[in-house]
């Protein structure tokens, strides 16, 4: 994406101010997709679910206001509502609470909207709204103790910094008392190591695991606690979905809607890509996550679904994180595939071939299908195959250098190679036959 001088030059101003103020760097829209440039909304490409911890540059955006300029010198956190004793907090007192790490992942509940039919308004994400980070801050339940919650306590709601545009109503969202008290549900005042960025809620953003990111609100200020359901629209009438299936493009009734809380098990395959596929073999790398209950398995088809094959999973960094996989393929010759990945959690939950539908497109997780095309190199099926099938090859696990001496070998023998031929084919067969 090109990037004008005059647009270079604001984003440097930006990044200058909040610099001044204390936040890390913010996402690089360079690295993105963008989906909307004013609020911001920046969507990771398909190469970011190859990165355990996803880096800043390339975490996705979701605003649905401008970005606030928060001065952390004039900021506060201000506790009220059904509590014994009402409370305001600078950073400082924050900080001398025991801090807790958590590794987890942060998704978008539209992501994947785009992919519903019949479609529906909202932000067009693909695969992309999500990224997988590490948050530093004190437990929300730490927070909540130094303004003593009252037993008719139910609901915890969240206001920040950011203004409403027009006449829209200030964003607001509430978490139930249940999972604010949760020892992994946060404050965080660090992402990555680096001082939360603006873009991504500096100076306080709430971290709630295994929920979608509709509940992390961003730049808080203020903590209310509520003996009620909020029913501002955020709660009210945004972020909710049916709570059972319907047909697609039916109408639903608002009172058979449920707030959006828990994400589904989902995995996303980050290459090959779409297109032709490289040499053999092909890696076949991706990301799985899941909810509260963690990723255990990741099973991939080369076949559309026909077979399956287990992945072989990386570094578990805990149970709200994703968790990366690979399998090694080798096609069986020209053709195309359809490429496949279905992820599974301790729960027994797993990826569905088809979508349910729902009139807002939330919480898409349907199995991610890949189509390749895997062709030979120039010239290998006439000079090998002609007299060959590949279980001769399969048999010789050679080094390069003895497969260039067997294809000189060969030529001698009435192979015609030709000379821009003889790379590709000396390629292919050391590596997939080594």
């Amino acid at each position: 994406m090109n990037i004008s001088r005059r647009k270079w030059l604001g984003m440097a101003t930006m990044a200058g101010y909040a610099s001044r103020l204390g936040a890390g760097a913010d996402t690089d829209p360079a690295a993105m997709i963008v989906r909307s440039a004013r609020p911001t909304d920046l969507e990771m490409p398909l190469a970011g679910f190859n990165d355990a911890i996803t880096p800043i540059e390339r975490f996705f955006v979701r605003c649905h206001t401008y970005t606030p300029r928060v001065d952390l010198k004039t900021w506060s956190l201000k506790l009220e509502g059904v509590v014994n004793r009402p409370a305001m907090l600078t950073m400082a007192d924050l900080k001398k609470l025991p801090r807790v790490e958590l590794v987890s992942v942060l998704e978008c509940a539209g992501n994947g909207r785009s992919f519903y039919r019949p479609r529906m308004a909202g932000a067009q994400w693909e695969y992309g709204s999500v990224g997988n980070g590490r948050w530093s801050g004190v437990r929300l339940k730490d927070v909540l103790a130094k303004a003593g919650v009252k037993d008719s306590a139910k609901h915890i709601l969240f206001d920040g910094a950011d203004e409403p545009l027009g006449k829209m109503e200030d964003f607001r969202r509430t978490i139930t008392v249940e999972k604010a008290l949760d020892p992994d549900t946060m404050l965080a005042f660090e992402m990555n190591g680096q001082a939360l960025p603006e873009q991504h809620g500096f100076p306080l953003r709430l971290i709630v695991p295994g929920w979608a990111g509709d509940s992390w609100v961003k730049w808080v200020t203020r903590i209310e606690v509520l003996d009620h359901e909020f029913d501002g629209f955020w709660m009210k009438t945004a972020y909710r979905h049916p709570a059972k299936p319907v047909a697609p493009g039916t109408a639903v009734d608002p009172a058979q809607m449920v707030p959006v809380t828990d994400l589904n098990v989902k995995s996303v395959i980050a290459s090959p890509g779409p297109g032709a596929v490289p040499g053999v073999p092909v890696r076949i790398s991706g990301a799985a996550w899941s909810n509260a209950s963690p990723v255990t398995g990741v099973d991939v088809s080369v076949d559309g679904g026909s077979t399956w094959n287990t992945a072989a999973l990386g570094k578990d960094l805990g149970r709200y994180s994703w968790r990366l996989f690979n399998y090694s393929w080798t096609p069986n010759g020209d053709g195309d595939y359809v490429i496949l990945a279905r992820a599974r959690n301790a729960a027994g939950a797993m990826q569905p071939m088809e979508q349910e539908w729902n009139p807002s497109g939330y919480l898409w997780n349907v199995v991610h299908r890949v189509p390749v095309h895997f062709s030979y190199p120039a010239g290998y099926r006439g000079a090998c195959l002609a007299c060959h099938d590949e279980g001769m090859m399969v048999q010789q696990r050679l080094t390069r250098p003895q497969w260039e001496r067997e294809v000189d070998k060969m030529v001698r023998w009435g192979a015609e190679i030709k000379a821009e031929d003889r790379e590709g084919i000396l390629k292919y067969l050391a590596d997939r036959f080594k």
